[in-house]
């Protein structure tokens, strides 16, 4: 892990950690501390998925979402906590799910894990409240990644329609509004929040979801 001036004149750095494993999540955080002098700003962003009915769920698949994203969280937030108290500043984004809040069948590892990221936020949040650190959980519904957007051509392809069809089509299932979120609209609701105007907001799931848990 080594720091280099990007195009936009700010060092910036890559940790090759995998955040299954604790002790690498430990040394990226003392890395980065050492490195830039403090970890201002963490959040939370590493997910995998896998789809089948309780029954039919591998264990070791359960086992490796709950690693990434559930205890990764916990380890994160606990490898960084302790630097933001002793500076009395920080901001902690945890990204969960629309899926933190309600349920869809088939997802029982991501549903439990997004569901325990929301309840460590809040217990976060209620223990930093007076060290100047705050703690959020930011929850997408459908999000227009490229792997999204590859899965979407495919079904075009397959039913023979256009990705435009299948983009209301595959939204709508969930939510109100036919519309993807964005990667830049996610992160520009963590910039947010990591504002003064976001000083007292803590220990609250932040919706990006086009309605779907208003429903």
């Amino acid at each position: 892990m080594g720091a280099s001036p990007g195009k936009f004149g700010v060092r910036a750095a890559y940790s090759n950690a995998d955040v299954s494993k604790p002790d690498q999540i430990i040394e990226m955080v003392k890395t980065t501390q050492g490195m830039f002098g403090s970890l201002d700003i963490l959040v939370n962003n590493a997910g995998i998925q896998f789809t089948a009915n309780i029954e039919d769920f591998p264990t070791e698949r359960w086992d490796a979402i709950i690693a990434i994203n559930l205890s990764a969280v916990f380890h994160g937030m606990k490898s960084a906590i302790p630097g933001m108290k002793r500076r009395g500043w920080g901001r902690i984004i945890n990204i969960a799910s629309a899926h933190g809040l309600v349920a869809s069948p088939q997802k029982v590892a991501y549903v439990a894990a997004k569901h325990g990221v929301i309840g460590m936020t809040k217990v976060a949040a209620i223990e930093t409240a007076n060290h100047g650190i705050t703690v959020n959980a930011i929850c997408p519904g459908w999000v227009l990644t490229p792997l999204v957007q590859h899965q979407l051509e495919e079904r075009a392809k397959q039913e023979g329609t256009d990705v435009e069809t299948q983009k209301h089509r595959f939204v709508s299932e969930k939510q109100a509004m036919a519309e993807f979120s964005t990667p830049e609209q996610i992160g520009a609701l963590a910039v947010f929040l990591c504002s003064e105007g976001a000083k007292t907001i803590t220990g609250a799931p932040m919706s990006i979801d086009g309605g779907w848990v208003a429903q």
